[in-house]
């Protein structure tokens, strides 16, 4: 059952507070796009070297220049798509993590409606988990997702009040200096996102942007907005 069926079966009942529906916020969320993509299966080879990258340089344990706190462990590392599910697998191993998966992957049958609106739920189920579930409350989740649903804004003006992206579900746009738009072909940043105690309106957002030396020297590190 989706954590949104299980709010709407417990107002329903008309049960009593709920540590799911107390406020519960992470200290820090990591958010960061998948690797390059061939198709909408798989990642292209220098997307499958951004993963192994991603896992060994930032996120992963024991990264050479991690970008977690020191000495803190993920308490989860969420995906949502195919390509997002194939990026977090080589930091998923380095932690013995399982990667939680609020999958939105392409089938045949969907229509490009249905796929769109599969991908709101599954983002939307996302931030109430961050923002809500005990088991991550003080502690550091890494996000894996699409560019548009971290934000967009031409998707937000298509569908005003109905929060659509991370950045209006986790309260970014609250923030100055938030981007509106992920760019389509940046995929070498990062977005730090702190809070503190229970209040679920960040107190601090970073961009930072991954630098590669060595074997991954090849790997695209444009500037925000601009072309690989």
């Amino acid at each position: 059952m989706s954590l949104r069926c299980k709010l709407a079966l417990f107002l329903a009942l008309g049960g009593c507070a709920t540590p799911l529906l107390a406020q519960a916020v992470p200290a820090e969320i990591i958010l960061v796009r998948h690797g390059e993509k061939v198709n909408p299966y798989r990642l292209s080879k220098i997307g499958e070297e951004r993963a192994q990258a991603l896992a060994q340089v930032y996120l992963g344990k024991d990264a050479s220049r991690s970008i977690l706190p020191k000495g803190v462990k993920p308490a989860a590392l969420m995906t949502i798509t195919l390509h997002t599910i194939e990026t977090m697998t080589p930091t998923a191993l380095s932690w013995g993590l399982p990667e939680t998966a609020f999958t939105a992957v392409p089938e045949y049958f969907q229509t490009e409606k249905e796929k769109k609106a599969q991908e709101t739920q599954r983002t939307q189920e996302a931030a109430q988990a961050l923002l809500h579930d005990p088991q991550y409350d003080g502690k550091v989740v890494i996000v894996m997702w699409e560019h548009k649903r971290i934000a967009s804004q031409k998707l937000e003006e298509k569908y005003p009040g109905q929060q659509v992206t991370f950045r209006e579900l986790l309260h970014l746009n609250k923030l100055t200096g938030v981007p509106q738009t992920w760019p389509k072909h940046t995929f070498d940043y990062f977005w730090i996102v702190k809070y503190q105690g229970q209040n679920p309106v960040p107190v601090s957002f970073q961009m930072v942007k991954q630098t590669y030396t060595g074997k991954y020297a090849n790997l695209p590190q444009n500037n925000w907005g601009k072309p690989e």
